[in-house]
């Protein structure tokens, strides 16, 4: 874009807040603001208010479905046809990016054999539409939910019943889905078991007492329902992801890669994975994130992709600098770098000394070979770039309104690595911290949160006074049970976490509302459930 080699141009991306698809997007000021500063020979700062950015930043979500199965007597699902509107706004950003994704995650954790889904993309005059958290997973969840407890309503059957008859068993995995994932990667389901994670998160909701409760409560005229939602998430897409380890002549490590930190811990996480996997403590390593100086190749944090495909490169590249330490550093390498652990004992001083000291052998002009001396090498470098595609599995329970059940896979590289040394719980306040503010989007998504237009396409809720968003008190005590399923397809074993929070509250919380007004003959058919939009549909089912 600039007519400059690719070597002068440094991008830096300093500590920011959550990513969540909006700054994945390629926006106009990203050119015009380089431009304006080799312009004017100065530096150019961008500044937007929130009404700017809530205006001209991505949207998502605005999907429209009509979608039906069928099934027999006994509750089988046989097939699901769906015809789909998606609201691309002025122009169409990602391509079929939106559209695919809600077509290969339409079917989910169901045995289902026949689907037939059309998809409709349609340009209007408001922003346009992007990938955000979860990226056309809870549209699409959210539409299949619906409809499968409108088949349970309609057979006169609980809800967790009727999937239990169609999740798919654990002796049917790998499921080949019959379709490529957008990535042009087979959509097979690996590991996991969907029915146990079903009656994991059916007895953390205490399902069967509130269920026995209900009839009496509505006796009283309390009207209380619960929700179930299960999902497949496609995670950790690629092409790939860039990592480069150093270590230095005193033995401490630099770890380098293009997946930048936006909140998930990855200095903990993936100072974890390269300490693991060269037997060094954990606080020798130090982690780096979007800098174009410090990684030559890499892609990016989105997708749920950044512990599979960057901690993957990650290993890769320690296994490089563990065979360089042990076949150039000489005698120096004998007794090997995964004895430096334990700096609570004696000896550890010549243990770390030890370290630095094959890194040092290392150095150009003691046993490293010329080649590596002309380049002006210090210590030891592995880069590496991996590119792997994921499945993970969650199912989510709000019991009632206010109160939520999660049950989740984790992607710990800690819990794989089986390294209880290093599992300080950071790493696990991380994994529940993704879990808690993406269970919170999705709340935001099932009561809150919408963008509304008016009937000249002009935004209406362009600031938080208008556009209303979970607060802390909004929020219930949310629960997490975890299934270990590792992955057989990474050498960490692990699963993509980010997006999962926030895909199923939004069908959860609308079929625990339709169960709870079930009496009154009320169908949720779109999000926000606002009080206002279930005051008109009370109004409409008493009509």
């Amino acid at each position: 874009m600039l007519g400059v080699p690719p070597h002068k141009i440094r991008v830096i991306a300093p500590d920011l807040g959550g990513g969540f698809g909006t700054k994945a997007s390629g926006y106009a000021e990203d050119a015009l603001i380089p431009i304006a500063a080799v312009a004017l020979g100065r530096p150019v700062k961008w500044i937007e208010s929130r009404r700017e950015h809530m205006s001209g930043a991505a949207h998502a979500r605005h999907q429209v479905h009509a979608i039906s199965l069928a099934a027999t007597r006994d509750g089988s699902i046989l097939g699901v046809r769906d015809r789909i509107w998606l609201d691309l706004g002025a122009y169409n950003v990602w391509g079929v990016v939106l559209p695919y994704n809600t077509v290969a995650h339409l079917i989910g954790p169901h045995r289902i054999k026949h689907m037939r889904v059309d998809v409709q993309a349609v340009v209007t005059n408001k922003t346009p539409n992007a990938p955000y958290r979860g990226a056309g997973r809870p549209e699409t969840v959210f539409a299949m939910d619906r409809i499968v407890d409108c088949l349970a309503r309609e057979l006169r059957m609980d809800p967790a019943e009727l999937r239990r008859r169609n999740y798919i068993r654990p002796d049917e995995l790998p499921y080949d889905f019959g379709m490529p994932y957008r990535d042009g990667n087979p959509l097979v389901y690996d590991t996991g078991d969907f029915p146990e994670a079903l009656e994991k998160a059916l007895e953390a909701a205490d399902y069967r007492t509130f269920r026995a409760e209900q009839p009496r409560w509505r006796a009283q005229g309390i009207h209380r329902g619960i929700g179930i939602s299960g999902y497949v998430e496609g995670t950790a897409i690629g092409p790939f992801e860039g990592a480069t380890v150093k270590l230095d002549l005193a033995g401490r490590v630099l770890v380098a890669t293009g997946a930048i930190n936006s909140g998930q811990g990855h200095e903990t996480s993936f100072a974890q994975v390269a300490a693991d996997a060269l037997g060094v403590p954990m606080d020798w390593v130090t982690v780096i994130g979007g800098d174009t100086a410090a990684v030559p190749f890499g892609v990016g944090t989105f997708a749920s992709r950044s512990a599979v495909t960057a901690g993957s490169s990650i290993v890769d590249a320690c296994r490089e600098v563990r065979t360089k330490l042990a076949t150039r550093g000489g005698r120096a390498a004998r007794g090997g770098a995964g004895r430096h652990r334990d700096r609570g004992r004696p000896g550890v001083r010549q243990r770390r000394a030890g370290l630095g000291g094959r890194s040092g052998a290392c150095h150009p002009g003691v046993d490293s070979d010329l080649r590596e001396a002309r380049r002006g090498a210090t210590g030891l470098r592995g880069d590496r770039v991996s590119s792997r595609a994921d499945r993970d599995v969650c199912q989510r329970r709000p019991r009632r309104p206010g109160r939520g059940r999660r049950l989740d896979r984790p992607g710990d590289p800690a819990q794989v690595c089986r390294r209880p040394r290093l599992r300080s719980g950071h790493q696990s306040d991380h994994r529940r911290g993704q879990v808690h503010g993406g269970v919170a989007q999705g709340v935001g998504g099932a009561l809150f949160e919408e963008m509304v237009y008016d009937e000249t396409g002009q935004l209406l809720t362009g600031s938080l006074m208008d556009y209303a968003v979970p607060k802390a008190d909004d929020l219930p005590l949310i629960e997490t049970v975890h299934l270990e399923f590792p992955s057989p397809r990474n050498p960490l074993g692990v699963k993509g976490l980010g997006e999962g929070g926030a895909i199923s509250p939004p069908a959860a919380i609308a079929n625990a509302i339709e169960d709870a007004l079930a009496p009154f003959g009320v169908r949720v058919t779109e999000t926000p459930v606002t009080p206002a939009r279930i005051v008109a549909l009370l109004e409409r089912a008493r009509s």
